[in-house]
């Protein structure tokens, strides 16, 4: 079975610095593309930041330029690091993750969420 979990959250102090983990349990599995989105209470999940398996990263315009997304593959954890924290980067941060599941003798791309870690930034 294959488990997501989000790590790192917290209160930030606007203008610091947050280093957000996504770690991926994936047995005998294949981790495609990671995505991290940013969940605003009561508005659509957007998405941050994403890498995929050979390390191409793509990054939304509000965290382009101030963040960094990469995949430590010895513990399976994908991080993201954002500077310059503002106070409307407060949201829950959830990971998703495309993994290659074995299902009877087929191999098919599934996709897998975590529950979120809340990061509040203060101004």
């Amino acid at each position: 079975q294959v488990q997501v979990t989000e790590s790192g959250g917290g209160l930030v102090q606007a203008g610091g610095s947050m280093r957000l983990s996504c770690t991926v349990s994936y047995p005998g599995n294949r981790i495609n593309t990671v995505t991290w989105y940013r969940q605003i209470q009561g508005e659509q999940r957007d998405m941050v930041a994403s890498i995929d398996a050979a390390g191409a990263t793509d990054y939304a315009a509000f965290m382009r330029g101030r963040s960094t997304i990469s995949r430590h593959s010895e513990n399976n954890t994908i991080v993201l690091h954002v500077e310059r924290v503002r106070p409307e980067d407060t949201g829950a941060y959830v990971c998703n993750a495309q993994v290659t599941v074995r299902r009877g003798f087929r191999r098919v791309v599934e996709s897998f969420w975590g529950q979120g870690t809340q990061v509040t930034v203060s101004a």
